[in-house]
């Protein structure tokens, strides 16, 4: 458990960025990349793996995960939306997150949105404490539960861990994406219910 433990800190001490490290003038590119590999560099699993690079940033852009550019510089808006797309591409699809990023978005392109991400940071680091003490949970069950093995084995409990923690991650997931498809649904059907209401007007009026 004591690298179990280990991991676990190194996992919640890379896991954001705080707002106030973003920076409050508009940075190119290469800036962006460097700001989250400097903040999320410690969450990589080897040296191979990029945190973020200019394919991803520019599929981002192609599927319209944060809204346009301007003179080639990414804001403090467009930085708070590639985070929160860093912290859900590894449990949600790029079409998800679009889905669930919308509103934000579009928010995002008019105003701050500072508020929101105060608020996930909050929800985040509270969720850290709850994760810390949730795998320790597991992994005192799962040692449990290798009591009552024929014979003990290290190798096996550490692999009873991994598909307990696999199974709850699973679990979240799911529930994320049913949340996405009810905000989808919500949304296209606020769209059906407006295009009536404009066909009702001109029909009116004619």
């Amino acid at each position: 458990m004591k690298k179990v433990n280990e991991t676990i800190s190194q996992l919640v001490q890379a896991n954001q960025l705080p707002i106030d490290e973003i920076p409050q003038i508009d940075l190119y590119m290469d800036q962006v990349i460097q700001l989250f590999e400097k903040r999320f560099g410690g969450s990589k699993r080897n040296d191979q793996e990029k945190v973020l690079t200019k394919t991803m940033i520019n599929n981002y852009a192609k599927g319209k995960l944060f809204f346009p550019i301007k003179n080639k510089k990414y804001s403090k808006e467009h930085l708070i939306l590639i985070s929160l797309i860093y912290q859900m591409k590894g449990a949600l699809s790029i079409n998800d997150i679009k889905s669930a990023l919308e509103g934000l978005n579009e928010k995002a392109a008019e105003e701050g949105v500072d508020f929101f991400y105060e608020s996930f940071l909050h929800l985040s680091a509270k969720n850290a404490e709850r994760f810390r003490e949730d795998v320790f949970i597991r992994g005192k069950e799962a040692e449990e539960e290798a009591l009552g093995w024929p014979e003990p084995s290290s190798d096996l409990e550490r692999a009873l861990l991994i598909t307990s923690l696999t199974d709850m991650s699973n679990l979240y997931r799911r529930a994320a994406e049913r949340l996405v498809d009810g905000l989808a649904e919500e949304r296209s059907q606020k769209i059906e219910n407006q295009q009536s209401e404009n066909k009702k007007k001109q029909k009116n009026r004619k």
